[in-house]
């Protein structure tokens, strides 16, 4: 309940500040008229500050917390099937593969389904990707963490191999899409927030309703296996919602790295190893954290730079600490 209060309390904070001052009042009666209709409500405003609010910042804000919701539930879910600290959505090779998608889309300019066209590919992209990860990893119809992550990194390089590539030969293109491969919730719509909604709350019920069987497949598969949960079957569903989730995310904002991997780490210091409690936990937290981070890139620095280039340099130290606290434990096993 504490982290829904403050997410709320972020999400009017977010919105209120910005380049243009609005009082918070404000956002609160534009939210209000728009919900209930009564357009009385915005008498004693400016008028182009329901806009800004309505069509500008809400997009923005709720896309970024929905981004950051489903990329944390993914890490939850990622560390939990690979029993690996260091998952999480990226090193599947998912966020490669989205990226792949997405950037042939710009870099033939197609434009066939308006809006969703780009995340179109990019969702293609990613869902092809773990295909071919699922397929490399399998062997007489199991599969094991390690060979998973194995796939994922030989994928990812080959795929970021063929996005240099499209890079070079983009020409004109190539800086949209350097900008889209460092992340960005600029100018997001209302589409685009249902969407991200709509996908990152359908796989986050999926992963809700497997949470005590993947408490269970934490113990090892033949401890899972003899108290009747089918971990391949529990597995495989859980490893689609979640790489479905970062699809989603990956194609309405870009590459934005560490989300998965820092919220879980820090809220299990809070909620426990339970998944019941920390998938939701996370899901409000890694709303919170990059709804922040994109409020402090947008209105707090001088300037705003892609919000993945600020969670790399804030994610990248803390994968060092998490690496090198895993091999210290290793030493003294």
């Amino acid at each position: 309940m504490l982290l829904a209060f403050v997410l709320l309390l972020v999400i009017l904070v977010s919105t209120a500040m910005g380049y243009m001052e609005i009082p918070f009042p404000g956002v609160i009666k534009t939210i209000a008229a728009k919900i209930s209709g009564d357009d009385s409500l915005l008498r004693d405003l400016k008028g182009a500050v329901p806009y800004v609010i309505w069509e500008v910042r809400l997009p923005r804000v709720l896309t970024a917390a929905a981004v950051g919701a489903g990329l944390s539930v993914s890490g939850v879910v990622f560390q939990g099937i690979l029993l690996n600290p260091l998952a999480d959505p990226y090193t599947l090779g998912i966020s490669a593969g989205a990226a792949f998608g997405a950037s042939i889309a710009l870099i033939l300019n197609l434009s066939f389904l308006g809006l969703y066209t780009v995340p179109f590919f990019a969702f293609l992209g990613a869902l092809g990707t773990l295909g071919v990860v699922i397929f490399l990893s399998s062997f007489e119809g199991e599969m094991s963490s390690n060979s998973l992550i194995l796939s994922g990194i030989i994928v990812a390089a080959i795929l970021s191999a063929g996005i240099s590539f499209l890079k070079y030969v983009a020409d004109e293109q190539v800086s949209v899409i350097i900008f889209w491969l460092m992340g960005s919730f600029a100018s997001k719509t209302w589409p685009e927030v249902l969407l991200a909604l709509t996908c990152v709350l359908a796989g986050f019920l999926v992963a809700l309703y497997f949470a005590r069987d993947l408490n269970i497949i934490s113990l090892g598969d033949r401890a899972a296996d003899s108290l009747g949960v089918s971990s391949s079957r529990v597995r495989m569903s859980l490893l689609v919602a979640a790489s479905f989730m970062t699809a989603v995310c990956v194609s309405v904002s870009g590459i934005i790295g560490f989300v998965g991997l820092i919220v879980p780490h820090l809220l299990r210091f809070l909620a426990g190893a339970d998944n019941r409690k920390l998938l939701p936990a996370s899901a409000l937290a890694g709303a919170i954290l990059l709804l922040s981070a994109d409020t402090i890139t947008r209105a707090i620095l001088p300037r705003e730079i892609p919000i993945g280039v600020l969670t790399a340099l804030i994610g990248g130290p803390f994968f060092c600490y998490i690496f090198r606290k895993r091999g210290t434990r290793g030493i003294h096993a």
